[in-house]
């Protein structure tokens, strides 16, 4: 256990680490080039104005400062000490640096976990003498960290970066100075960085804890490749997305988080899928590539959120329009319908062979003023929620020019992005648009994806107060059926103890029962009322229609009898070892839409919730959604209209819809079911018959599998 999860955190845990009044490097060194000389030097080019303290026990003096064999011959305190010396020796030099009262370390120094068990244990004692002792340590294994805000540098990073309202973490030191390098490029400031390396102590966790209260930080950026508390990641995220944005690079999954699995609902979700649906639940915008990081993060920093997701194209040449329109409506937004005032003001204002319509083409040979006209046309147009202005490089075009012109027009009503395409010919106007406060990419698709990264972050902030409903349900009766399986280690539920425990939350459960032989078969089905479905029931079985274990549709007596023998006998034949229970007895249902709905246990999230519809939309298109219990009623709609399916479920083209209610209710029970009983680790409902409108939806088949004992 780390010292993370020792004991609750508060944002200012880490102040004394951002905001040292003094810091020590242990480790300095003479010699450019080393580490330990490279991070004193940025301290003193950084222009730190508190005390630094160089450690080294074989000189007096490194870069004009006085230094000493140990802190506790420095004589005086010292806030945050880094540390820089041999991995063997590490652990040593901690701990004379906590005897001497430091209140925070940064461990630069490689060579723990990242090598094995060996480094592994070592890397824990230090976390155990930093917890004992109540420090606070970064690393091992980082970059260090900046504070422009104090001129800290703290790293061996290649230099300070401009300050400004980003701050980034980054669990690579690597990435982190690819983030530095790519936020100068960009003219993007910087306020903190950084670099969690192993996140023995100091993780994510405290960073986006931290960061959420800190009134130099307008955007977070972070890139991670493991998380490793879910729920605490999930509590800090969407905490610190409710004041700021959040946008995180996630990559690689974790081998824990994937596991065979034998639903449809545990083939679909991976790791990676439950990174997604943690993200969507707390508010993070996550970045796909590198590039996307600070795409989106331009556009947060430096523009409004859009009300809505109507989109304005403003463009001087005909091609680059069009994509940029089908790039609006590939990304589930809407390509704006001006209000016909604007179409009148345009057509007045504008040259005759100008298109008015959406795109607005300015044509190439548009001087300023005709994008200023477009502009504001649009800014004033209240069917329009978001402007993306394309300028491609012609004779005529002045690029500079154009770029101060909109820069000066923009009333901050609406996000404004831009896009100038080319190389060479539109860097002055790139560089000025940038500098200006409007955000630019050189294409339309990356653009638009920073809108749609927007408006998504917008949908979740305006989303209403989360009321999680809680069912009357029967919990003893799902306790009895689980604890008594887990107690034979019988773990995969067959049919009819799943539709049990579905029952007890309130699930709709044709009539049925178990028939141990074809005489009992034949009443059942005489008390139920033909015709009716016979299914295998076996523990050994999952997926019974492949084995000919499932018959429907039996009309009489006499084919009960018949069918109940031949199916023994053909399970026998495939599957001789299986344990057979008996024969599944069940009303047949009648006509609906498939749909299946289930939750697979993800280790590091809990509970993740999915939803498809049946057939081909699963098998082949894989057309399903995810998302973390518990859930709400609108949360349960929203991903089913998330869906490229949802038109089905709605009704469309003459074709009646179902009850859309219905399936976010099953959700919800599936939701309370799992969040209490911990021991489900999958469950599918495949299918789940959904009907009209006021129907009640049924079961017709389910999977259950459960954690064996400890």
């Amino acid at each position: 256990m780390n010292a993370s999860e020792k004991k609750p955190k508060r944002p200012g845990d880490l102040e004394k680490l951002f905001r040292p009044a003094s810091v020590a490097v242990i480790g300095a060194s003479r010699q450019p080039g080393k580490v330990g000389h490279d991070v004193l030097a940025n301290l003193i080019q950084g222009g730190f104005a508190g005390r630094l303290v160089p450690i080294n026990p074989a000189t007096d003096s490194i870069l004009g400062l006085p230094c000493f064999p140990t802190l506790a011959d420095y004589g005086q305190e010292v806030d945050l000490a880094i540390v820089v010396v041999p991995q063997s020796s590490v652990l040593a030099v901690l701990n004379d640096a906590i005897r001497a009262k430091i209140k925070a370390a940064i461990v630069i120094t490689a060579g723990f976990r990242e090598i094995g068990n060996e480094g592994a244990a070592l890397e824990q004692q230090l976390v155990e003498l930093c917890t004992r002792h109540g420090v606070r340590m970064l690393g091992p294994n980082c970059l260090g960290i900046i504070n422009t805000g104090t001129r800290l540098n703290a790293s061996f990073a290649p230099h300070m970066p401009q300050t400004g309202g980003i701050s980034i973490f980054s669990q690579s030191g690597a990435i982190c100075t690819a983030m530095l390098d790519l936020a100068t490029r960009k003219h993007l400031g910087l306020a903190k960085l950084a670099s969690v390396g192993n996140k023995a102590d100091i993780s994510e966790v405290d960073l986006l804890t931290y960061l959420a209260h800190d009134d130099e930080t307008q955007i977070i950026l972070g890139y991670l490749e493991d998380i490793s508390t879910g729920d605490k990641f999930v509590k800090a995220a969407e905490e610190a997305a409710s004041n700021k944005p959040v946008i995180i690079l996630k990559a690689g999954t974790t081998a824990a988080g994937l596991r065979a699995a034998a639903s449809h609902t545990g083939v679909l979700a991976g790791a990676d899928t439950a990174y997604g649906a943690a993200f969507n639940k707390s508010g993070v915008v996550r970045a796909d590539t590198f590039d996307a990081l600070f795409d989106y993060a331009q556009a947060l920093a430096l523009q409004p959120l859009p009300k809505g997701d109507r989109v304005l194209i403003i463009t001087n040449a005909g091609g680059p329009g069009t994509i940029a329109a089908d790039a609006v409506e590939k990304a589930g937004m809407r390509v704006a319908s001006l209000a016909a005032g604007t179409s009148v003001l345009l057509r007045e204002q504008l040259p005759r062979f100008a298109a008015v319509d959406n795109p607005i083409d300015v044509l190439g040979d548009a001087a300023p003023e005709r994008y200023i006209v477009a502009l504001q046309s649009a800014q004033n147009d209240p069917a329009v929620d978001a402007i993306l202005v394309i300028l491609t490089p012609q004779v005529m075009t002045r690029p500079a020019a154009t770029a101060m012109a909109l820069a000066m027009h923009l009333d901050g009503s609406k996000p404004v992005v831009a896009s100038f395409m080319g190389g060479t010919d539109v860097m002055p106007g790139r560089s000025q648009l940038t500098g200006a406060g409007l955000p630019d990419y050189d294409s339309p698709e990356r653009a638009v994806a920073a809108l749609k990264a927007m408006y998504h972050y917008a949908l979740w902030k305006n989303r209403p107060p989360r009321m999680v409903t809680r069912f009357p349900v029967n919990s003893r009766r799902v306790e009895r059926i689980i604890t008594r399986r887990q107690r034979t280690g019988r773990l995969h539920l067959d049919e009819v103890k799943g539709k049990a425990v579905l029952n007890a939350y309130g699930f709709k459960i044709p009539k049925g029962a178990l028939a141990a032989g074809p005489e009992e078969a034949v009443e059942i089905a005489e008390r139920i009322g033909f015709p009716v479905a016979m299914k295998i029931v076996s523990p050994d079985i999952i997926n019974k229609s492949d084995l000919g274990g499932v018959q429907l549709n039996v009309g009489d007596g006499e084919m009960v009898e018949d069918l109940f023998e031949m199916m023994l006998l053909k399970i026998a034949r495939k599957v001789p070892a299986a344990r057979i229970d008996g024969i599944y007895i069940e009303q047949m249902i009648g006509k609906g839409l498939e749909v299946i709905i289930g939750m697979n246990r993800d280790p590091q999230f809990g509970p993740m919730l999915m939803f498809g519809l049946g057939g081909i939309f699963v098998e082949v298109m894989k057309d399903v959604t995810f998302h973390l219990a518990p859930i709400t009623e609108t949360e349960a709609i929203q991903m089913l209209k998330s869906t490229k399916s949802y038109a089905m479920l709605e009704g469309r083209r003459g074709k009646k819809g179902v009850d859309i209610g219905a399936i976010a209710s099953g959700l919800q029970r599936i939701s309370q079911l799992t969040t209490d009983f911990p021991q489900i680790l999958e469950l599918d409902i495949n299918p789940f018959i959904v009907g009209d409108i006021g129907s009640d939806p049924l079961v017709a088949d389910v999977h259950m599998t459960l954690a064996a004992l400890k």
